[in-house]
């Protein structure tokens, strides 16, 4: 028996490869951690750059917290069972009127692991529609098989490489328009991306990116994990990070530090190029 999503919901996102909008918080909640969220940018603006965006959750409560969100964890359980660990996180913020987008791409692509199946929530603390660059998603690509990606390293694309999968049939594409509160779910091999926030406000999107299964293995870079519900991870080789006891303490700054140099030698594996994200 599921434990939040409906029948269809999880239909849909086994046909689609995603599913929105889920509601996981009311709007004030959600503004109130964009407030704590702006707070600690001015606090700690080195670590909220373009460079700093990863793994954010391992050095703020908030965040971390949001990791744990049990309405979050309870439809990440429904698609991947009750054994869950989280990979990383991923703070997107697209600054208003910029030119900053995201290219059609898939997230397993760089992430070295033995399966695709696993999957990334992305929770909406601002509007998060056409205006402002929502994510959009193309149904059913997730049944493909990883498609070969262009590295661009375009100055204003968002991902590590600047990635791109060309010939996407962009007429299939679905919006996910999403409201504060509210999160997307999507399979780590559905081909996804988003335009430039043309509005007069932030959008700011945070990405648990990704929640896996047991089954998921890593098979490039440290296997590094943080454990979120069920049974403990087996794999003999595992880090297991621990949750930070308070925002930005020593043991988790330098925790986050060896988790984004392990992200950086997997995202990068075989480039001759590497940008400091």
């Amino acid at each position: 028996m599921s434990k939040i999503l409906t029948d269809q919901q999880i239909q849909q996102y086994h046909d689609d490869g995603f599913i929105a909008p889920l509601r996981v918080m009311p709007e004030d909640e959600a503004f109130s951690i964009k407030t704590q969220l702006e707070e600690a940018e001015r606090a700690f603006s080195d670590e909220f750059n373009a460079e700093n965006r990863n793994n954010l959750h391992l050095i703020f409560s908030f965040l971390d917290e949001l990791a744990h969100n049990t309405v979050i964890v309870d439809a990440v359980e429904d698609l991947i069972g009750p054994d869950i660990a989280l990979w990383g996180s991923v703070m997107f913020t697209k600054e208003s009127s910029s030119d900053h987008y995201v290219s059609w791409h898939q997230d397993a692509t760089y992430m070295g692991m033995n399966s695709n199946d696993f999957l990334t929530p992305w929770i909406a603390l601002t509007p998060s529609n056409i205006e402002t660059g929502c994510m959009a998603m193309i149904p059913g690509s997730h049944k493909q098989n990883i498609h070969r990606h262009e590295d661009t390293f375009s100055e204003n694309n968002i991902l590590t490489r600047g990635q791109v999968v060309k010939d996407v049939d962009e007429s299939k594409a679905v919006n996910l328009i999403l409201k504060p509160g509210e999160i997307s779910i999507h399979h780590g091999a559905v081909i996804h991306g988003s335009k430039p926030n043309k509005s007069k406000q932030r959008r700011i999107g945070f990405a648990l990116q990704a929640y896996m299964p047991p089954s998921v293995k890593q098979l490039i870079g440290k296997n590094i994990w943080m454990h979120v519900r069920g049974k403990q991870r087996q794999d003999l080789d595992r880090v297991a990070l621990k949750r930070p006891q308070y925002d930005m303490d020593s043991s988790s700054v330098l925790q986050r530090k060896l988790v984004n140099e392990n992200y950086s030698n997997i995202l990068y594996k075989g480039s001759k190029t590497k940008r400091k994200y």
